[in-house]
């Protein structure tokens, strides 16, 4: 059951990226899925680079009950495709 949770889990992140796109905000998440696309990088692998920085945040507020950080987000944005929080994994 577990895994079908953290699969949904995924999709629900995926979804969210896709809503930010949707409403242009933040605006960065449409900047930086036009920037990794221009470098050639396929949108879903984009969109799902997106997601795993969004997972910081979720996870983030999840496990210290505290606010969703715009700032780390857009950081984290702005230095995809690294994704220099694997080092911390």
């Amino acid at each position: 059951m577990m895994e079908n949770e953290e699969i949904m889990t995924g999709d629900m992140l995926v979804e969210t990226v896709e809503n930010q796109l949707a409403d242009g905000n933040p605006l960065v998440v449409k900047e930086t899925l036009m920037r990794l696309m221009m470098t050639g990088t396929a949108r879903d692998e984009a969109v799902q680079m997106i997601a795993c920085a969004l997972s910081i945040e979720v996870f983030d507020v999840m496990k210290n009950d505290g606010k969703f950080d715009l700032k780390r987000y857009r950081e984290n944005l702005v230095a995809l495709p690294d994704m220099h929080w694997e080092d911390d994994i």
